[in-house]
């Protein structure tokens, strides 16, 4: 291989940094850069500087980067070269040397992996065993805890010694935890297992506990090189010290600018601190960004100036100038898909672009919803990344289930589903024997779970009664769906159920996420009884069910299974380019998120709004909402600081900084903004009660509202829903008088005027 063809298939900067080799260097590499073509070449060039392949270990994050990494090296410098090279992941890498090693610290050769469900089974089977309340400590919670306390290198005991996080946890009255976390790591001593954090700290006890396998391995990793190092976490940090505290030959390559991830326990300082560690640290800036145009690399390099904390760099890009990023202005999130809908179709029709050209990227997963539904009205192939669809989603499928056996008592599917979800002391036993008298009988199961006594169950009184109670929530129900509105029963079954208070009680991620689907479903049930019943319509549940039934059974059309529009949140979309993007969502409360308080996390939430510009090669978009249901209402929102941040200069609206402009044509009127009435927005699971639907406060004698005198047809009018519109037709007269409004980016909409919120443009 000659090192010189190497060298010269790199930009400057890129030589540079791979050229060095004598002690640690760190490589900040800028979106687009080339970062892991830099890896691929340093490696390559170690082996034909004469490292031997067993010398060099190479840590990433993900077993993807691992493999594309060694097939690169592979091409450059051929097999023989690379098949023994210590390249993969932190565990894979760890995993391996604690087999070799594990003796040292008490472990057989043999010793078993736990996974995150292993692991969550056996906190299940202790939770138990201990006699605490299974429905506080939950599983996956209870797991996340300690998972934490390990990645921050913390043991049971000195998680019992710690008054902040022992009083976090009595004051969620989850004070037993450490004794969990205690019995826990006895039990996987036990079994002569270890969970996927005991890989990276058990290597840890065993490098700093041990000298000389410290010094062997110190020794026999010449070089190490580290993949995405703003990711790392304190024990994986730690590690990467030990191991080259004598050397001082290491190279970590990374980006402070897309640190997002200290919710998995990520710790930016270890990127922003390295020169601290190692004083005599070379540093290296790749800036070019091969990926975006100019105007997007720029907006970018405007928005992240605004945080403090982070190793200046001056990215840019000698691709074309580009678009100017549009700034998108809806007037609720369904005219905002509404928008990116029809920005998709007019791009394809003027340019050669395929659906898979086109990514939209959100905040939190809930927000698929408004897009998944559009797009499926209108036929556009979409894909899902990092997660599942909206109504494929446990929480979603349980309350739908609740939902249908309100309309549907004898639908047996939704049923079993949910009769003992949330736990109410109706296990598989008792489900079998109703099942067993139903069928004995000839009637639906529901027929036995509400009159047990009257059938050949063979069950006690107690289980009897816990049946009765579910049958007469139920029927409540049901009773209610033939008077009420969709989100009347909704709100009804949902909290007596158990189901809200369930979900809300956990503090997990992945329980913070199922919270947002299950109100991002509550309130899409509003929006729908409120557009139903602006439009003279059905908002019964019975038509709720259906509507959404045949929206989930729409057909996507011939199309190539890798050909299909992206959806997926910021987080991730890290790593990956699209030629268009739109950046939805971006409003305070939402982008950045609620809750936050320190400068630390505002500047985290604008490095995750950088990962999701730098993902466009060609095109931006940004869109935000001024209103929202939230919590059954409509909320008034705020565009978020964020677009503010950016620079006019590459924006399409050219007067204010980052002042956005509307998607039509017409002028913006501040004046005749829709005043939207804000309620107080509940926050709690015991606060569902407070929830109202949005034309709750409609009667049949509504009077026609004011806006409406002079209504005519020809008048443009702006809808608090859909935005602005023209009137092409007016029916009726009275309480019943509609009018048919040809709105600019939701289409056509009949709208019963007794109902609607709107302003009168012109007359």
């Amino acid at each position: 291989m000659d090192i010189d063809i190497l060298l010269s298939q790199l930009n400057d900067a890129q030589r540079s940094s791979v050229e060095y080799c004598d002690g640690p260097s760190l490589v900040i590499a800028g979106a687009g850069s080339g970062k892991t073509r830099v890896l691929t070449y340093k490696v390559a060039y170690l082996l034909a500087r004469g490292f031997s392949p067993w010398s060099i270990l190479v840590l990433t994050f993900t077993n993807k980067a691992a493999k594309e990494m060694r097939e690169r090296v592979c091409r450059l410098v051929g097999d023989s070269d690379t098949g023994a090279l210590w390249m993969g992941t932190f565990h894979s890498v760890f995993a391996r040397i604690l087999r070799i090693e594990c003796e040292h610290i008490g472990y057989s050769h043999d010793f078993t992996i736990y996974d995150a469900q292993d692991a969550q089974s056996l906190v299940k089977q202790i939770v138990k065993e201990m006699g605490l309340d299974e429905k506080l400590y939950k599983p996956g919670m209870v797991a996340s805890r300690i998972s934490e306390a390990k990645n921050n290198m913390v043991t049971s005991e000195a998680y019992a010694r710690d008054y902040e996080t022992m009083q976090r946890d009595r004051l969620q009255q989850v004070g037993q935890i450490h004794a969990v976390y205690s019995a826990y790591q006895q039990r996987l001593r036990q079994s002569d297992a270890m969970d996927f954090d005991d890989l990276l700290v058990n290597t840890y006890r065993l490098l700093k506990s041990n000298p000389e396998v410290r010094e062997r391995y110190q020794q026999r990793f010449r070089f190490v090189l580290v993949d995405e190092y703003q990711d790392t976490n304190r024990v994986q940090h730690e590690v990467v010290k030990l191991l080259t505290e004598q050397h001082h030959r290491v190279c970590v390559v990374g980006d402070d600018a897309q640190s997002i991830y200290s919710f998995r326990g990520a710790v930016i300082d270890n990127i922003l601190d390295f020169q601290k560690l190692y004083p005599e640290t070379k540093l290296f800036k790749l800036e070019q960004n091969y990926r975006s145009t100019q105007t997007i690399v720029g907006a970018a390099n405007s928005l992240i100036d605004h945080n403090r904390n982070q190793i200046r760099k001056d990215v840019y890009s000698k691709n074309e100038k580009g678009e100017p990023i549009d700034v998108l202005e809806a007037y609720s999130d369904k005219e905002e898909a509404s928008i990116v809908m029809r920005r998709i179709r007019s791009l394809r029709q003027r340019q050669p672009l395929e659906w898979s050209d086109f990514a939209i990227l959100y905040r939190t997963n809930a927000q698929s919803r408004t897009f998944e539904e559009e797009f499926r009205r209108q036929g556009m192939p979409y894909r899902i990344v990092g997660g599942f669809s909206f109504y494929q989603r446990k929480e979603v499928k349980d309350a739908v289930a609740y939902l249908r056996l309100a309309v549907n008592p004898n639908d047996e599917t939704s049923l079993r589903r949910v009769i003992n979800y949330p736990t109410r002391g109706i296990g598989n036993t008792t489900v079998q024997k109703v099942s067993l008298a139903a069928a004995e009988a000839d009637v639906p199961m529901y027929r036995v779970v509400s009159s047990p006594e009257d059938f050949s169950t063979g069950l006690n009184a107690a289980t009897c009664q816990r049946l009765k109670a579910f049958a007469g929530m139920v029927d409540t129900a049901r009773l209610m769906a033939e008077e009420k509105d969709a989100y009347e029963v909704a709100t009804y079954i949902i909290k007596e159920s158990g189901l809200w208070s369930n979900i809300f009680s956990g503090k997990t991620i992945e329980d913070l996420n199922s919270q947002q689907y299950l109100q991002e479903l509550m309130d899409g049930i509003a929006s729908y009884v409120d557009e139903a019943t602006e439009a003279g319509q059905s908002a019964s549940l019975t038509q709720y069910l259906q509507d959404i039934s045949l929206l989930s059974d729409l057909e996507e059309g011939e199309t190539d299974e890798g050909n299909r529009i992206t959806l997926m949140t910021a987080h991730s979309a890290k790593g990956l380019e699209f030629p268009v993007v739109f950046v939805v969502g971006m409003e305070e409360g939402l982008f950045p998120g609620e809750r936050l308080t320190t400068q630390r996390e505002i500047e985290e939430e604008r490095r995750l709004f950088y990962v999701a510009m730098t993902r466009a090669e060609h095109r931006l978009f940004i869109t935000w909402s001024r209103s929202r249901v939230r919590f059954g209402q409509f909320t008034n929102c705020t565009r978020s600081r964020f677009i503010g941040e950016i620079s006019s200069d590459f924006l399409n609206n050219a007067k204010g900084a980052g002042r956005a402009f509307f998607v039509h044509d017409e002028p913006e009127r501040p004046k005749e903004r829709v005043v939207v009435e804000k309620k107080p927005v509940p926050v709690a699971p015991a606060r569902l009660t407070s929830m109202r639907s949005v034309t709750s406060s409609y009667t049949a004698q509504a009077p026609l509202p004011a806006s409406s005198a002079g209504l005519s047809v020809g008048c443009r009018i702006r809808h608090q829903r859909f935005g602005v519109g023209t009137v092409r037709e007016i029916q009726g007269t009275g309480l019943d008088t509609k009018a048919t409004v040809e709105f600019e980016n939701v289409g056509t909409k009949q709208l019963l005027l007794r109902f609607s919120k709107f302003d009168l443009l012109d007359a």
